[in-house]
């Protein structure tokens, strides 16, 4: 029998609706997650559905969620249409967030939480952030 290629022949680390996780998990494959993870998650990608939840210190280079989230998320690339509960912090090189309909509304659920998206800001931002009245920015020196 040839072996199917393509992505239902991809490797996955599944945590099933019913199941939960408490403690470190690394993958070298990507992580799906339909039940909850409480603690360290490290892998390629994380996809969080509907009915899952990750609370904990995660590094993925991929995240999606439509589940809930929280704790401390560092990843290239998020997208967002699920719950960011309080005191979460996210970082990534981009952000994308999708309204997707609950119950007939459209909303995506944050707490109170800390996005930091894109490249480190440099001179130009500073500058722009200080001449804005922030006396928290500090202009780098020339190199």
């Amino acid at each position: 029998m040839a072996e199917v290629k393509g992505a239902a022949s991809e490797k996955k680390t599944l945590i099933e609706e019913g199941t939960r996780f408490k403690g470190s998990l690394s993958s070298t494959c990507a992580v799906v997650v339909r039940g909850s993870i409480e603690g360290d998650v490290e892998a390629p990608a994380l996809t969080v559905s509907p009915s899952g939840a990750v609370h904990g210190k995660v590094k993925v280079g991929d995240l999606r969620s439509e589940g809930e989230i929280a704790g401390e998320f560092d990843a290239d690339s998020v997208l967002l249409s699920g719950a960011v509960k309080d005191n979460t912090v996210i970082k990534a090189r981009s952000l994308e967030v999708k309204l997707q309909p609950a119950s007939g509304k459209m909303q995506v659920v944050f707490g109170e939480c800390a996005i930091d998206a894109g490249e480190p800001a440099g001179k130009e931002a500073a500058i722009a952030a200080a001449t804005a009245g922030d006396k928290k920015a500090s202009v780098p020196p020339e190199p």
